[in-house]
């Protein structure tokens, strides 16, 4: 199946291939030329039907004020959503949540005579000098979250 209609292509590696391509310049052709599709087989007839939707003209263009309807249709969907949605996510991770801590619970319950000493053994003594610069630390974390939320809040309030 070397020979090509009307073109000249060289011969696919893959006869496969080729043989698509064939079929595709085919119905092509007879689209073009308007034949009967009577004779074609279903591949034929199907890219028949692509050739002449690429064949028509696209759609007029956009309306002149579809950024103006856009906006308007973005602008009333989401808050009709984001109510209902973002109440029904929130109970949702409040569940999840509330069953982490539970299993967590039950886990150093029932396990945690096993391993909890281990971790007494880590930690550094009340006196030590790295126990004040934990607490530094928790203290500058603790007050850079707190910022950031007052800081938050204050926008909230101004817009």
């Amino acid at each position: 199946m070397n020979q090509h209609i009307d073109d000249p292509i060289p011969p696919f590696d893959d006869a496969a291939h080729e043989r698509e391509w064939l079929a595709q310049e085919r119905a092509m052709r007879r689209e073009r030329l308007q034949l009967d599709p009577a004779g074609d087989d279903a591949r034929g007839r199907r890219y028949r039907l692509l050739a002449r939707a690429l064949r028509e003209p696209l759609p007029d263009a956009l309306p002149a004020d579809f950024a103006q309807q856009l906006a308007r249709r973005v602008a009333v969907v989401p808050t009709r959503q984001a109510a209902s949605g973002t109440a029904f996510e929130f109970v949702l991770a409040l569940a999840l949540a509330t069953a982490l801590a539970v299993a967590t619970g039950v886990v150093v319950a029932m396990y945690g005579s096993a391993w909890l000493p281990s971790f007494v053994t880590i930690l550094p003594t009340p006196h030590a000098p790295t126990t004040r610069w934990l607490l530094a630390l928790a203290g500058c974390l603790g007050a850079s979250w707190l910022l950031g939320q007052w800081q938050r809040h204050a926008q909230e309030r101004a817009n």
